[in-house]
């Protein structure tokens, strides 16, 4: 997109939750949908907060735009650099989801005959998300279906066990882990307590 004197115009953030009363309406949305009211409590995920500020991190290995907050986006950077001088590409598959982004997933896979059950196997509910954060990232690499437990047996997945937690990120969904998601060796959530770089 063209703005003044011809010069290229960033692309705008997602939209995000204005207020509480906003993200407060989505989720009762998702409720009357059929998420259990004690979600929550009952898998251990607490409510997210989406940021107030999101810079883009480039395009996914779809073409579209994607973002995180800034400290995150940029220990990102690093690891995809670092990983990149090991001969390792890391790819982004997706990055911040907004909660409306969220329960419009709910709702496709419901329509599509999911029972809820199966989709809080493999998504967190509107509201719960660490994609919400604008910390956590799905990583794929080059000839590696993304989104598929295949990447635990890629050169890119064994770099992110011995490298990810020294640029801050560690894997949120490992086997039988106690949120009752699906194991996701894809998914890499960023936590400021612990970058190192």
């Amino acid at each position: 997109m063209d703005g003044p004197a011809g010069r290229t115009t960033a692309p705008a953030p997602p939209q995000r939750c204005r207020d509480r009363a906003e993200r407060r309406a989505l989720i009762e949305r998702a409720l009357a949908l059929g998420v259990p009211d004690d979600y929550g409590r009952a898998r251990g995920l607490r409510l997210q907060r989406e940021p107030a500020r999101l810079v883009s991190i480039g395009s996914d290995i779809r073409g579209r735009e994607q973002w995180l907050q800034p400290r995150a986006a940029l220990a990102l950077g690093r690891m995809k650099e670092a990983a990149l001088r090991d001969g390792v590409e890391l790819q982004v598959v997706s990055a911040f989801r907004s909660i409306e982004y969220q329960l419009g997933i709910l709702e496709r896979k419901l329509a599509h005959g999911q029972t809820m059950d199966e989709v809080l196997r493999i998504s967190a509910a509107p509201g719960y998300s660490e994609h919400h954060t604008g910390r956590c990232v799905d990583l794929t690499t080059p000839d590696c279906t993304a989104l598929e437990e295949e990447f635990e047996r890629s050169p890119a997945f064994a770099w992110l066990e011995r490298n990810a937690a020294g640029f801050g990120f560690t894997l949120s969904y490992p086997r039988e882990n106690r949120h009752g998601i699906v194991y996701e060796p894809w998914h890499w959530c960023w936590h400021a307590r612990m970058s190192r770089r």
